[in-house]
């Protein structure tokens, strides 16, 4: 059983931002103003831009140290992603790209408050590849670090236990409070990018995997 890296890498998030980033953009400025006006299935009412603007502006928000009350609110999203309305496409790319560049070493110092920004912003990645049907969805180069940034994340949030095997890793992961209140862990069995999509309340294909002892809503941590 594995409970990978209990103690925090203060360099992980930045890590998992800076190899999504160097997957991501490019894929981004190969596309076609017309795609990013294409609706995401994860984010219902959010365009593939939309998804975007909120992307860079959460992590300039983070680069700044901007974090009024409310801030990454439904309503806050929302302003932010309006303010960027009148942008041409290109220009939420590059800002997206100098969020990912830097906002790693500011998360790195707050001692873990804001490492799960860094797993949001890999998680709508996957988002904006499915749209595309693009590789590494919720995979990827960075699935190792955001594995170990969502076992850290379920246990500090005591959440509920679970003992996950999966298909594509040698190991299994304990997820989740390191202590049940009561029975033994949930059980999932199957690949690991089901798993993340389960934890980000993303939609996933029935028959795909194997879940018992909790359902599928108990599992995200971003709802």
């Amino acid at each position: 059983m594995t409970d990978v890296q209990e103690v925090r890498d203060p360099e992980l998030p930045g890590r998992l931002l800076t190899l999504e980033r160097d997957a991501l953009i490019p894929l981004l400025r190969s596309r076609p103003d017309a795609d990013f006006a294409l609706p995401t299935a994860a984010c219902p009412g959010w365009s593939v831009r939309d998804v975007l603007a909120h992307c860079s502006a959460a992590l300039l928000r983070v680069v700044e140290g901007r974090f009024e009350k409310g801030v990454f609110s439904p309503e806050s999203n929302d302003r932010d992603i309006a303010e960027r309305a009148a942008w041409p496409n290109a220009r939420v790319v590059d800002e997206l790209e100098r969020g990912m560049t830097e906002a790693g070493p500011v998360i790195a110092r707050a001692g873990g408050v804001l490492d799960m920004i860094a797993l949001g912003e890999w998680v709508h990645a996957g988002d904006v590849r499915e749209v595309f049907d693009a590789p590494g969805a919720y995979a990827g180069a960075g699935l190792p670090d955001a594995l170990t940034l969502l076992v850290r994340i379920t246990r500090e949030k005591a959440h509920l236990p679970l003992h996950a095997d999966l298909d594509d890793m040698d190991e299994p992961l304990r997820l989740g409070a390191a202590v049940a209140a009561a029975g033994p862990p949930a059980r999932y069995i199957g690949g690991a990018a089901t798993l993340v999509r389960l934890y980000a309340g993303r939609p996933v294909n029935a028959g795909g995997y194997e879940l018992a002892g909790a359902r599928e809503g108990e599992l995200n941590i971003f709802g």
